[in-house]
């Protein structure tokens, strides 16, 4: 009778399968299991620890590559020139930039190249470097970053992400906070400026005829400033335009992008434009390269072509 109570109660308890309540090997499983939970504690604890040790002692990335003119750019506005060991052959500006060791274009970058210079990061763009090349850096175990900013509105919060990614957090904190401030201050300028619903067309080549049409940084631009872009409505970025298109929305303003030999290129497409109003009235414009790029001049860009509509 004693017996079975005994039995009976550790059953209940979770005893051992065969039914027989077996003190010592109870004892012994007790030991194991609480040896078994120590162990995997520690080995737990060591892994994240030493994690933690790891990117600690790592820290920033020492060696950056830039896919983009405009990440190579901001690079610099970051106070990070020193720490880029390669761009692509586009990346001009600034000046320093032309000296860094160079690893193709943007939709063709070399993979020898990259990983030749060894780099800590490769920062890429969605606007412009094929998703396959970053594919293929992650594959070999490269550190990638992508920069997906690519309007007016979503450089502040890209650039803020890219600092705390690479280490200068407080830098790109200041570079977007003055970005805001300065763009906030265009908008409130040019909201009671003469400007406001002047027809403006932004041509990128004249021959062929390529004009800057919506989700550009360039039509961002013109819309802050309170102007309207003729060629928002087209179905391209960048479309190519019709000199019937130009003569029947009819411009107050023309801007064309600066570059070598443009003026002379330009003299055939305003012979055929000298109906148009900005053309009849001297209202067309050669500017920078400013708001080609994403960047920090950008909203120098901006304020170029502010001040030449109010001419």
């Amino acid at each position: 009778m004693s017996h079975c109570r005994i039995k009976g109660r550790h059953s209940r308890e979770g005893g051992n399968p065969g039914g027989n309540w077996i003190p010592g090997q109870a004892r012994n499983y007790k030991l194991m299991s609480n040896f078994v939970i120590s162990v995997l504690f520690f080995s737990l604890f060591t892994f994240h620890f030493s994690l933690f040790t790891a990117a600690h002692a790592a820290g920033p990335p020492k060696r950056i590559i830039s896919l983009a003119p405009n990440i190579t750019e901001i690079l610099f506005a970051l106070g990070l020139g020193d720490n880029i060991v390669g761009v692509t052959s586009f990346c001009d500006y600034p000046e320093e930039a032309k000296k860094k060791p160079k690893i193709g274009g943007m939709s063709n970058p070399s993979l020898e190249a990259v990983v030749s210079l060894k780099p800590d990061i490769v920062v890429m763009t969605t606007d412009g470097n094929p998703k396959e090349f970053e594919e293929r850096l992650r594959s070999m175990k490269i550190r990638t970053y992508v920069f997906t900013a690519r309007r007016l509105t979503e450089l502040p919060k890209a650039v803020r992400d890219l600092g705390t990614a690479l280490g200068v957090k407080k830098s790109a904190g200041k570079f977007a906070e003055d970005y805001e401030k300065t763009l906030n201050g265009l908008k409130v300028r040019n909201s009671k400026s003469v400007v406001a619903k002047k027809k403006v067309l932004f041509i990128v080549w004249p021959e062929p005829l390529i004009v800057a049409g919506p989700g550009t940084v360039i039509d961002d631009a013109i819309n802050t400033i309170g102007a309207e872009n003729i060629a928002s409505s087209t179905m391209a970025e960048y479309p190519k335009y019709s000199i019937e298109e130009i003569i029947r929305r009819s411009p107050d303003i023309i801007f064309i992008g600066k570059g070598t030999g443009m003026e002379k290129v330009s003299e055939g497409l305003f012979t055929r434009l000298r109906i148009v109003s900005a053309v009849r009235n001297h209202k067309f414009f050669y500017v920078s390269d400013d708001l080609y790029r994403l960047g920090p001049r950008t909203l120098k860009g901006i304020a170029e072509i502010s001040d030449l509509m109010e001419k």
